[in-house]
């Protein structure tokens, strides 16, 4: 092959503007060919997503220095380009790296083996709330978190349940020989409980609290809602959730619940297979209002349920009247609770319900002002694909932002040695080029939650990569929030281990102070919310980022390897920030010295 192509979709003087953009915006393309031969076409293909058979074909022009195209998508959605270079001789395609990375590409020899670039197009840009967009948050799952009874008793302890004999007991599972749960254990954490800690959380720095399921459930982790209308009766009253609510007020904070709409448990007043809701539910009668919910397969026995857990009967979203339940008439769900106070909603399973539904929701949301509707999603939210079908939910309208499972995983394999310095960087650049970049800067960020392992536990008990792991989810772009008890260090694996109770006789004060101390950092420089933000590496030893706006700058740099390394001009991988400021972080770091693991936040550098 005698063609070298040059082109990185990280550089704006390849393709202007960088990353995603609103319909209607030109995107120029600028692509370098060197050849032997002589250069009869280049050709930039841009392809509608799901429309793979009516390709768009630009000529690129040869001007001064490259060869130059431009597209203007008129619709929201995903593109995906490639180019192909044809000379007298041979011909080629040029397109991204196997696995969907920006930046430099490769060549391709067959069309049926090129990867394509992503251009994310938005129907418009998002307005995101001041609140959230400054916002520090913690991610409390309720029974587990504090019992604010004066004499500690519990709350309406359920039927066929236990309680912990103590609270350092470690949680556990009673299962039959089917490994279903049989018996829900709980410690008794419940709303009062939340209330009295809110000085610990005020000191802590914490401005946003995201609450686990609060509605009446037969479980203890709740996403089997019993009656969306009702609060829990073990977790305290209608009474208690507007006080709590309140009193977060006035404390200067915010509340987020998580809506669980995609599935409903068994025993609800919606399916009420055991009988214990006085309403007509879907397993007693055809003509209950409830039976047009659920898609039976076999009435009563079979049906459809979430992942083919029987206890979460699936709710069909495309009933109309499930619909306006949830979000479309003045006493819907969304109403009620938003209409008390709650400031924003986490949507549960978000790759299960449809765009519809989701902008239905949203919708109803924006009818209040400032609140914030966030999605579940594990995976690189831009083009997640569910079921067949492409998510749209980031394209404007509906999700603003979604937990940021993708940085969560980037911080431990970094940490821990599975991902090179070189490779965090390209997997959080390809983010950032996917991401409209409200979403990118205002994602709901986490090293840990109720789903998975806790972060101590994912890095080994290694406290020192710990403590890097909260450096790292204080300093990076997005909405930091911490799971409960992660800041004083609890251990535990996939559920039920990481849901253990907040051992408050047992703090480890100096993580808990280290992590205090970084949410205040994260206060008191919240002007990088807003900032311009460029990662870099160090050649295979660190990681990097910068930010800058108007004349404040801020450097976060970290050493990844297990020496201790002298930075040498020439180990700075500073492709993606501008020259000048480059020149900068190169005088500034340029033969200092980083520490084994030194985590490093240098201010006006």
């Amino acid at each position: 092959m005698s063609i070298v192509i040059e082109y990185n979709s990280f550089e704006t003087s390849k393709k202007a503007p960088f990353g995603a953009v609103v319909e209607g915006t030109e995107v120029d393309f600028n692509i370098r060919v060197h050849s032997s031969n002589d250069i009869q076409q280049v050709i930039l293909h841009v392809a509608q997503d799901g429309h793979w058979d009516t390709e768009h074909q630009f000529q690129m022009n040869l001007g001064p220095h490259s060869y130059q195209a431009e597209f203007t998508p008129i619709s929201s959605g995903l593109f995906f380009y490639y180019f192909e270079v044809i000379t007298n001789q041979e011909s080629c395609f040029y397109g991204c790296l196997d696995g969907g990375f920006g930046g430099e590409g490769v060549i391709y020899l067959k069309r049926s083996d090129v990867q394509m670039y992503q251009l994310t197009v938005m129907s418009h840009v998002e307005k995101i709330p001041d609140w959230y967009k400054h916002g520090l948050g913690y991610h409390i799952f309720v029974d587990r978190f504090n019992n604010g009874n004066s004499d500690g008793h519990i709350n309406n302890p359920k039927p066929n349940s236990f309680i912990y004999g103590q609270k350092s007991d470690l949680p556990m599972y009673i299962r039959n020989n089917k490994q279903e749960v049989v018996r829900w254990d709980f410690y008794g954490g419940n709303l009062l409980g939340i209330e009295k800690k809110i000085p610990y959380l005020k000191q802590l720095g914490v401005t946003i609290i995201y609450l686990s399921p609060i509605f009446e459930a037969m479980s203890n982790h709740r996403y089997d809602t019993s009656d969306y209308f009702k609060i829990d009766p073990m977790l305290g009253t209608l009474t208690d959730f507007d006080r709590l609510v309140k009193k977060i007020h006035e404390a200067g904070m915010h509340v987020i619940l998580d809506g669980v709409f995609n599935h409903v448990g068994v025993n609800s007043r919606y399916f009420n297979q055991a009988g214990t809701y006085e309403t007509l539910g879907a397993t007693q009668s055809k003509d209950s209002r409830y039976y047009p919910w659920f898609t039976f397969t076999k009435y009563p026995q079979e049906y459809d349920s979430w992942w083919g857990v029987t206890d979460l009967p699936t709710v069909n979203k495309e009933n109309v009247d499930y619909q306006n339940f949830i979000y479309g008439g003045d006493d819907s769900v969304i109403d009620y609770w938003t209409s008390r106070g709650v400031d924003g909603w986490r949507l549960d399973v978000a790759d299960e319900l449809p765009d519809e539904f989701i902008l239905g929701i949203r919708q109803a949301l924006d009818k209040y002002p400032d609140k914030v509707l966030i999605g579940e999603v594990w995976e690189d939210a831009s083009h997640k694909l569910a079921y067949g079908k492409r998510r749209h939910y980031l394209e404007g309208g509906m999700l603003q932002a979604v937990m940021n499972y993708p940085l969560r995983k980037l911080i431990i394999r970094v940490l821990t040695g599975d991902l090179k310095p070189s490779e965090w960087w390209l997997e959080l650049m390809t983010l950032k080029e996917n991401y409209p970049q409200t979403v990118f800067k205002y994602n709901f960020n986490n090293i840990g939650s109720h789903d998975t392992r806790r972060i101590l536990t994912a890095l080994h008990g290694n406290h020192d990569w710990l403590e890097q792991a909260f450096g790292l989810l204080f300093t990076l772009p997005g909405v930091p929030c911490v799971y409960y008890g992660d800041e004083t260090g609890l251990t535990g694996g996939k559920d039920p281990e990481n849901r253990a109770f907040f051992p408050w006789d047992d703090l480890n004060t100096n993580l808990q102070q280290a992590v205090e101390h970084l949410y205040h950092w994260r206060s008191r420089n919240s002007w990088i919310d807003d900032a311009e933000f460029a990662p870099f590496h160090l050649d295979n030893y660190g990681i990097g980022y910068v930010y800058w706006q108007g004349d404040k700058k801020l450097l976060v740099v970290l050493n990844t390897s297990s020496n201790e390394r002298q930075i040498n001009s020439n180990d700075l991988m500073l492709d993606v920030v501008p020259s000048d400021l480059a020149v900068e972080i190169k005088k500034c770091l340029t033969d200092k010295s980083l520490e084994h693991g030194e985590f490093k936040i240098i201010e006006d550098f």
